[in-house]
């Protein structure tokens, strides 16, 4: 029998000892308020203050917030000794809960009409948030078997959260469609649901295969209380807000759970995770797809969006969170998009795959407020500014302020001052941040050993061509030192089993280097071609963070007489055909962000775009080149489209729709191509424009 069924029938057994129920469901409240004032320290830069305080308490709340000060420093870390704790400490966390439903639903008549949501629910809550943050671990660790169950983890989170929205919608009075119905369907038939309520010892008895239990388990049968099978048109989400969410947007609301600890824990907690899982399900890339397969359901952006708004009006830790995620969302990934809505053009439904940039300030003023020690709000300063195109204040924001008590936000900062410092063309600062990244982060060593050598090539040329020969040399020795260091350390960290993308780069950059300087008789350094550093700008896209005259020192940068290894030599190079395609893409990005859109198109088709692809195969061949290249074609028929030529009417309408269809074209060629090293990060931007795509149809009509 389905824990949950109260929900849509009462069938709980009321306890005799009435004052007994109430003395638990006080404890309880109390529990909960404890639990999340200590775990809100986490995020204001304590997370030991945090883990001391919630030894002190016995309930899951207590647990969830130990196990939480874990998750983060896995995450934010990727320490492998972290993450084998925190799945530990996860797993306790579940039994515990699912321990103490039972006890909720014993004492469950005291809450009766006094609540939102059924008793136990809140359980059900902290066993939903322990599997997400599991599956999450398991993605990150090194083991297959282990990302397995952690996807498995998140359907069972899914169909629990699922079915708490689909209850909080018909609360308050929201016709949430087969949802509601599904749900109320599916209890009151006593229904296993795959992933769901039945499992009182949180095992893994379901860990078959997804597909098959989706397919077996139909809708219109109300046996699987989904909505993740609506179309993207109904997934806009047409629920009101919630009352808190109304609250915090001046409005009114029909049902008032402020004063209720529990509901709003439940509350902002299954928006909170509920958004998280269905964003990240939609950001996942084409190359990635199978993740989709294996959990059994996609991901909805715009509602994943819109359900961490509502969280993060809620002024607790979960609505921390939910804040925390959107600032990532927006500063982080929208960061490194192109195809984003244009000012025209933006609108409410414009903030599923776009920044609102006022409202994101609003929130960051709001977390600043609230944490004021906590570094991650300075790293998101520092991504706004950035994306704004002040790179110089962002550096800025990037030294100041005292360290963080947490080395895994450090390590956040220092690599968003080093990433900032390499799009400024700032040399000193891009080497000393990524040298401090070797002591804070083990993420990619070998990629920061690669900047590090980036950076210096810079130095190393700026000497060279004043004539400071004794200073060129020091930087030459140096920069060699870092690049033979890539061959100690790659492929050392591997993620779900295969070598970090980034390592297998910059290693088979160190192999071409190496094989050319053979060939051409020269120095290892001397045989670096077109900027690497800003060849790693355009793969990060920090091109997007350049003003404009960073833009045009970045073209001198690019230049053929930057290199080092005499005229000869260099004309050498300029005949490999992978070497020139690096070069063209990395100018031609600098020349269209400059809005020099017919230049840039050129220096593609000469010099990418007229080769086949077995021309760029090859151990020490630049693979990505070609699918960037033809990404890049969308970007620029995508800038046309916002920037349209002073037409008006029918011919303004029909010459945006031929952009966004030009657009959309070459997002679709690179979408299906075959793999190659970085196909996950122009994969991110080929899916995050395809959506932003879907957005402008809609809004002009066109579907």
């Amino acid at each position: 029998m389905s824990r949950l069924s109260g929900w849509f029938r009462s069938s709980v057994k009321i306890s005799d000892d009435v004052d007994a129920s109430v003395d638990h469901v006080d404890k309880e409240k109390e529990n909960i308020q404890n639990a999340m004032q200590w775990a809100g320290m986490i995020l204001n830069d304590d997370i030991d203050g945090a883990w001391e305080n919630l030894q002190k308490g016995d309930s899951s709340f207590h647990e969830l917030g130990s196990a939480v000060t874990f998750f983060m420093r896995s995450v934010l870390g990727f320490e492998k000794q972290v993450m084998l704790d925190t799945a530990q400490r996860l797993a306790v966390c579940e039994r515990r809960a699912s321990a103490d439903l039972k006890a909720a639903q014993k004492h469950g008549a005291a809450r009766s009409g006094a609540g939102l949501y059924p008793p136990g629910t809140e359980y059900e809550l902290v066993r939903a948030e322990t599997q997400l943050m599991g599956a999450v671990v398991g993605v990150l660790n090194e083991s297959l078997v282990e990302a397995l169950k952690g996807f498995y983890g998140m359907r069972k989170a899914f169909y629990t959260l699922d079915a708490i929205i689909a209850i909080e919608d018909k609360k308050l009075g929201a016709d949430s469609g087969r949802a509601a119905a599904a749900a109320k369907e599916s209890f009151a038939k006593k229904e296993h649901m795959p992933g769901g309520f039945d499992d009182d010892d949180g095992s893994d008895s379901d860990f078959v295969d997804a597909k098959e239990d989706l397919e077996a388990a139909s809708p219109e049968a109300g046996t699987v209380p989904s909505t993740a099978a609506t179309t993207p048109e109904r997934a806009i989400d047409s629920r009101p807000a919630s009352p808190l969410h109304a609250q915090s947007q001046g409005l009114t609301g029909s049902l008032d759970i402020a004063d209720n600890p529990v509901d709003v824990f439940i509350h902002s907690g299954s928006n909170m995770c509920f958004g998280v899982i269905m964003l990240i399900l939609s950001i996942v890339p084409p190359a990635f797809s199978r993740i989709l397969s294996i959990v059994g359901f996609q991901g909805d952006r715009a509602r994943g969006v819109r359900l961490l708004w509502t969280s993060a009006a809620c002024p607790n830790v979960n609505g921390a969170v939910a804040a925390m995620v959107l600032l990532a969302y927006y500063g982080g990934l929208m960061g490194f998009v192109d195809i984003l809505p244009a000012d025209r053009d933006f609108d409410e439904d414009a903030e599923i795959v776009g920044p609102p940039k006022e409202r994101c300030a609003r929130l960051l003023e709001n977390m600043q407020a609230r944490y004021p020690e906590s570094g991650l709000w300075r790293l998101d300063k520092a991504r706004q500014l950035a994306n704004e195109r002040r790179l110089s204040e962002a550096i800025e924001v990037g030294k100041s302020g005292k360290e963080s008590k947490m080395k895994q936000v450090t390590a956040l900062i220092v690599f968003e001052l080093a990433m900032n410092s390499m799009y400024a063309q700032r040399w000193e600062v891009m080497r000393d941040a990524f040298l401090q990244c070797l002591d804070t982060n083990n993420w990619s060593t070998a990629m920061y050993n690669y900047l590090v050598a980036a950076a210096i090539i810079e130095l190393y040329r700026d000497a060279h061509h004043r004539g400071d020969e004794a200073e060129a040399l020091a930087q030459k020795k140096l920069a060699e030192e870092y690049l033979l260091k890539i061959h100690e350390t790659a492929n050392k960290k591997r993620m779900r089993g295969k070598p970090l993308p980034f390592d297998k780069f910059v290693q088979r950059k160190l192999n071409k280097w190496e094989e050319r300087a053979k060939a051409l008789g020269v120095d290892l350094v001397d045989a670096v071609g077109a900027s690497p550093a800003l060849e790693m700008s355009f793969i990060w896209n920090g091109q997007k963070r350049m003003s404009a005259r960073e833009l045009e020192t970045g073209l001198a940068l690019v230049a053929w007489e930057r290199c080092t290894a005499g005229a000869e030599a260099v004309e050498r190079m300029k005949r490999e055909t992978d070497e020139m395609a690096v070069w063209a893409v990395s100018k031609s990005v600098l020349v269209s962000r400059l809005g020099r859109l017919d230049e840039a198109r050129t220096l593609l088709k000469e010099h990418v775009l007229c080769h086949d692809r077995s021309v760029f195969k090859g151990s020490t061949k630049d693979d990505y080149v070609l699918p960037a290249a033809t990404y890049e074609l969308g970007v620029m028929a995508w800038m046309e489209c916002c920037n349209p030529p002073d037409l008006a009417g029918k011919q303004l309408a029909e010459y945006r729709r031929q952009k966004a269809a030009e657009c959309r074209e070459y997002l679709d060629k690179v979408k299906v191509w075959e793999a190659f090293v970085l196909d996950a990060r122009i994969g991110l931007r080929v899916q995050s424009g395809l959506e932003t795509l879907q957005w402008f149809r809609r809004k002009m009509g066109w579907e």
